[in-house]
């Protein structure tokens, strides 16, 4: 069950512990961000594991859109997302700004002294400038950000990119944050755990027979069915799920009851964005209603799910074990009491 993003995720994570240990301080000075036209799907120490360097108390790497960053110091750091602000203090830093999302979605207790400069679709640049951060942590799912990277740059303000879909690019993202900080001690709690976590519940059902399912994502206006190309799809696969959309991708586009209805999938799953309350109102008014949906033997047998928010909607990071233990229990009923 182990796939290449996991294998490649090892041998990064054993090369960042081993440059923990070795002892990293916090950087020192001023930063700069040099751009390129490369795309890259994740943080590159995932393609290329091992890849940040470090020399005279700088960090050079190539972050998720293809930019090369050195960082010399994270003393001002501002974050653009609230999941990548909440992943920065657990690796024992601090913040100077952060995204409204931090404090409403993510519930951090940021404190006066920390500027809000925006939201995660439009962060402030004048905000960030008057923040006088060191680094600014960005997200690269989100194109109003990916946008700012040449104002940014030209302010001269050093920032990078992440991306994060998986456990291991949670794990790859704050290795690389503790060897800023040189908190190996907040690696090992809020990353390696969680690892052996997670860890043990692939192991316990790896034999199993693989359950099918069907995975939706609804918003206030729509709902469409998802692959394995997103953190809930990620997790299922890599629990042994037999996600119905690989044999049907025309569902990714258009909602077919026909093709779900013949596939009969044993668990729907449903994750939401923007106002649940929303999302789910109009899947009981355009899809719920249907005779036929109500004929699934998922929906017959209470096996049709919305998933958390908490968990499945904005990344777990320190939580992740609890994401795939709730998945875990729900797909393999009779190993539950089993999984931790």
């Amino acid at each position: 069950m182990k796939t290449g993003r996991q294998i490649g995720a090892a041998v990064l994570a054993a090369a960042l512990s081993a440059a923990l240990l070795a002892g990293c301080g916090t950087a020192q000075s001023n930063g700069s961000t040099t751009g390129s036209s490369t795309a890259a799907s994740a943080v590159s120490q995932q393609a290329q594991p091992g890849s940040t360097s470090q020399g005279e108390g700088a960090y050079t790497f190539t972050d998720a859109v293809g930019n090369t960053v050195t960082v010399e110091s994270t003393d001002r750091v501002v974050a653009t997302y609230g999941s990548y602000a909440e992943t920065w203090t657990l690796a024992g830093g601090t913040l100077v700004g952060a995204t409204q999302d931090a404090i409403e979605e993510r519930g951090m207790d940021l404190g006066e002294e920390v500027a809000i400069i925006g939201t995660v679709k439009e962060p402030n640049l004048e905000e960030i400038i008057a923040a006088d951060p060191d680094f600014v942590i960005m997200n690269a799912d989100t194109s109003s950000q990916v946008d700012m990277d040449e104002a940014l740059t030209q302010a001269g303000i050093t920032h990078a990119y992440y991306r994060v879909d998986s456990f291991e690019e949670y794990l790859d993202m704050l290795a690389q944050l503790c060897q800023f900080t040189g908190r190996q001690d907040l690696y090992e709690q809020n990353g390696l755990a969680v690892k052996e976590q997670i860890d043990s519940i692939r192991q316990l059902v790896k034999d199993e027979e693989s359950p099918t399912v069907l995975l939706l994502r609804a918003y206030s206006t729509g709902v469409k069915a998802k692959g394995a190309d997103n953190m809930v799809g990620y997790m299922l696969e890599d629990l042994g799920a037999d996600n119905m959309v690989a044999r049907h991708e025309s569902l990714l586009e258009d909602i077919n009851l026909e093709e779900i209805i013949a596939e009969d999938p044993d668990y729907i799953f449903i994750t939401t964005m923007g106002s649940e309350q929303q999302a789910m109102d109009y899947m009981a008014q355009n899809v719920e209603n249907n005779p036929a949906w109500q004929q699934l033997t998922a929906v017959q047998n209470d096996r049709c799910l919305t998933l958390p928010k908490d968990l499945f909607h904005y990344k777990p990071n320190a939580r992740w074990g609890e994401s795939y233990a709730y998945l875990a229990k729900i797909l393999y009923p009779d190993l539950a009491g089993q999984i931790g």
